[in-house]
């Protein structure tokens, strides 16, 4: 069984500050997964949409990149320098339905571990995407494994 990992399509500026940290040491394990550094999570199915990439590892450097930019607009600090410096070229794909179904999951975890930062977001149906992301229509990826 997986531990869980989650690189959210969703853009960081929804994550609470535990939530921003997590997605970071997160990210920050993928990269290191596809770099071929580490024998653990080589399968993890959140590795799928970045392995098709035709470099994953300048895709998941753009999602650490989006991370980091957002923890420095809240006056955190991020080791940037962990970040490869791979650039990524365009956008990755991402349904809609994964988008949507991300943001229930994130939106249960807030009313339980942030709920000031839950009824902030209350009236927002559908939330912005990480600038890596495109978002399509289609429904939720085979891959994911939230409810």
């Amino acid at each position: 069984m997986f531990r869980w990992m989650r690189l959210w399509t969703l853009h960081p500026r929804y994550l609470d500050p535990k939530g921003l940290v997590a997605a970071w040491r997160e990210a920050l394990l993928a990269q290191k997964v596809l770099k071929g550094a580490t024998k653990g999570y080589r399968h993890h199915p959140q590795l799928i949409r970045f392995r098709a990439q035709p470099d994953p590892v300048a895709a998941v450097a753009s999602l650490l990149r989006g991370l980091a930019d957002e923890a420095v607009r809240r006056g955190y600090n991020f080791d940037a320098a962990k970040i490869s410096r791979r650039k990524f070229v365009g956008r990755i794909a991402e349904t809609r339905g994964q988008l949507l179904l991300e943001w229930r999951h994130l939106k249960r975890k807030l009313r339980v571990r942030a709920p000031g930062a839950a009824r902030g977001f209350r009236g927002l149906a559908e939330p912005k995407p990480h600038p890596l992301f495109r978002i399509v229509p289609g429904g939720r990826r085979k891959w994911e494994k939230a409810g």
